[in-house]
């Protein structure tokens, strides 16, 4: 070993080792639990995991190794996930690192409760609880809505302002409930339940404005679950903001992302109505007037057609047209019977008179057949 003005100069293999020996025989940081946020978390196809453990201020590099993972059975980690971990702080000698060599993960928080989010929704999925087929169409035109929600609740009031707007034919029925707490869950439970019991509403609003995880996790409980699963009537859920997802909102027969979405999607629009109408009042009125200058060119062209062809003037161009047949007729026989007589004019009078007589009776067939 060298030494420098009395100090003895170590090689790093020599200070990692020292350091490693001092951190490993330090009883408290053998058996540690430490809490934090994960980050760069990483998984490896040998089943070992490594990730960042930290906070605002500092940070703790964590390797969990596939035995030590099977043994306690460790949810999957993933980042942004808050746990609190178990194990031993060594060093790790090639990388110089500190690091903590986890033996149990604990989720904590968010994380805890997150975890119990996703085996209820696992578990109520299994049983086809969101099933798209079980999920019943809304009313187009509801008489009356029903809402599930705090009296006090600044969404209550953008609720009811939507539905005043929007179509103030709807009558409104409120059910009082708790939206968070330990007692909120029963109580929206129960709120469901007696709207069904009334038989009023044909369709009902549960939903609250938006709030942390735990303010919200009334709504992830399986009693709300099972209530709106059981409810008789369709079920819009408006729970939180655009991206907060709640279990009630997969069993819901409709999702909306707010409260103020939700009693958006529960009535119709009255101004459409009246836009609707105006467009079909404009329709018909072209319509109606098209089909009028229509009948009326019909009309002069039958006016026209009528001038044309008409009964009267016909008859007389008629019988003018047969006067000048008839006419025309008699002067021929009596040209013809004019030249017989010629040639006959040396046969005897029998045979003339006779032929006279004929000739008579020509005239008078002519005239019968005009």
């Amino acid at each position: 070993m060298h030494y420098f003005n009395g100090l003895a100069v170590l090689s790093v293999t020599q200070l990692s080792r020292y350091l490693k020996e001092l951190l490993e025989a330090d009883d408290v940081l053998q058996n540690i639990w430490v809490q934090g946020e994960i980050s760069d978390c990483k998984t490896y196809s040998n089943g070992h995991c490594y990730f960042t453990l930290k906070d605002a201020e500092a940070q703790l590099r964590c390797v969990y190794f596939k035995n030590a993972r099977l043994r306690s059975e460790a949810p999957e980690l993933r980042n942004g996930m808050a746990i609190a971990a178990s194990g031993h702080i060594s060093y790790y000698e090639r990388d110089g690192k500190l690091q903590l060599y986890v033996e149990y993960v604990k989720l904590v928080g968010e994380g805890a409760l997150f975890l119990r989010f996703e085996q209820l929704k696992a578990r109520l999925a299994a049983e086809g609880l969101f099933d798209e087929s079980r999920k019943r169409p809304l009313p187009g035109q509801p008489a009356v809505v029903g809402i599930v929600t705090s009296p006090q609740a600044a969404a209550l009031r953008d609720m009811l302002r939507v539905l005043r707007v929007r179509y103030p034919l709807a009558e409104v029925l409120l059910a009082p409930t708790l939206v968070q707490g330990s007692e909120a869950p029963a109580s929206i439970a129960a709120a469901l339940d007696l709207l069904n019991e009334h038989g009023e509403a044909e369709v009902i609003i549960i939903g609250r404005g938006g709030g942390s995880i735990e303010e919200l996790w009334a709504f992830n409980e399986e009693i709300v679950a099972r209530a709106i699963a059981r409810s008789r009537i369709p079920v819009i859920s408006g729970v939180g903001h655009e991206t907060d997802f709640t279990i009630a909102d997969f069993v819901a027969d409709y999702r909306a992302s707010t409260p103020t979405a939700a009693a958006t999607a529960a009535v119709p629009d009255i101004a459409d109505w009246q836009s609707d109408l105006q467009a079909k009042q404009f329709e018909l009125t072209e319509l109606m007037e098209a089909y009028l200058e229509d009948m009326a060119e019909k009309v002069e062209r039958t006016q026209r057609d009528l001038q044309r062809a008409n009964p009267s003037d016909l008859l007389d161009r008629r019988r003018q047209q047969l006067d000048d047949t008839a006419e025309f007729l008699q002067m021929r026989l009596q040209h013809i019977l004019s030249l017989r007589v010629e040639r006959l004019s040396g046969m005897a009078p029998v045979s003339y008179t006779h032929l006279r007589a004929h000739e008579t009776d020509s005239y008078l067939v002519c005239r019968l057949l005009l």
